[in-house]
């Protein structure tokens, strides 16, 4: 119930009706000296815009943003920094992803094609390296133990690359939303806790603003060259 549930709420997620500000490929070139320090120091900079996408309201945290089966039940209440500490170093990867959800969810962000392929190809670097490891640990053959070496290496350095743009992707939205690149109409007010776990709703919440134009970013103009070619998709946004 729980696994079909996360699967309804990435199809919904497909239908959300604005891109990110920046996506994967032009991340580090809106932020640079901040992708650098998300990707030599990832846990802090997780933990960082973790609280940031809480609007720095620790009581609202709950563990990996409510998309987990534990979420709310580990006691973060009690301790939320400590939690959330423990958060981004025991369970980095989830809870990278779990900050990009919770900011999809808030701001009706979809993903470029682009960048599910990018994440997508990280995830399966990372699974074929541990397929060629249990490989080469059954065979105990000296050759599938130095192929699997070099494709481990290769998909860790694949995985700090994505996972340090991604971060600068959510930390350059946050900017945005901030003001950073110039006034912006805030179409809601901050979520309370309840929109901050959304494992549990089917659809997304409204943010009760119609879509912007193709070539806007809530009143922003995009970077050169982005949003991508064919957006919105023909038929967009879908009749009720």
């Amino acid at each position: 119930m729980w696994r079909q549930s996360l699967i309804d709420k990435m199809e919904v997620r497909n239908t959300y009706r604005n891109l990110w500000h920046t996506d994967l490929t032009h991340s580090t070139l809106n932020d640079c000296p901040f992708c650098c320090f998300a990707a030599f120091c990832a846990p802090c900079a997780s933990y960082l815009l973790r609280k940031r996408a809480l609007h720095n309201d620790m009581s609202r945290y709950v563990c990996c943003a409510g998309y987990m089966p534990c979420s709310g039940s580990c006691g973060e209440q009690s301790c939320p920094e400590l939690c959330l500490c423990a958060e981004v170093m025991l369970f980095f990867p989830n809870s990278v992803q779990s900050t990009r959800y919770l900011l999809q969810d808030e701001y009706n962000l979809q993903n470029t094609k682009c960048d599910n392929f990018i994440i997508g190809f990280m995830f399966c670097l990372q699974q074929l390296s541990c397929i060629f490891s249990l490989v080469a640990a059954i065979a105990g053959s000296e050759d599938l133990y130095e192929a699997a070496n070099i494709l481990y290496c290769i998909s860790d350095g694949v995985y700090c690359t994505v996972c340090a743009c991604m971060q600068t992707q959510h930390k350059v939205e946050m900017d945005k939303w901030d003001g950073k690149f110039g006034p912006v109409e805030r179409p809601m007010q901050a979520p309370g806790f309840q929109m901050m776990s959304r494992i549990d709703q089917p659809v997304p919440p409204s943010a009760g603003y119609f879509p912007p134009a193709p070539t806007q970013a809530y009143g922003q103009p995009y970077p050169a060259g982005y949003p991508p070619t064919g957006y919105p998709p023909p038929g967009y946004p879908p009749r009720a």
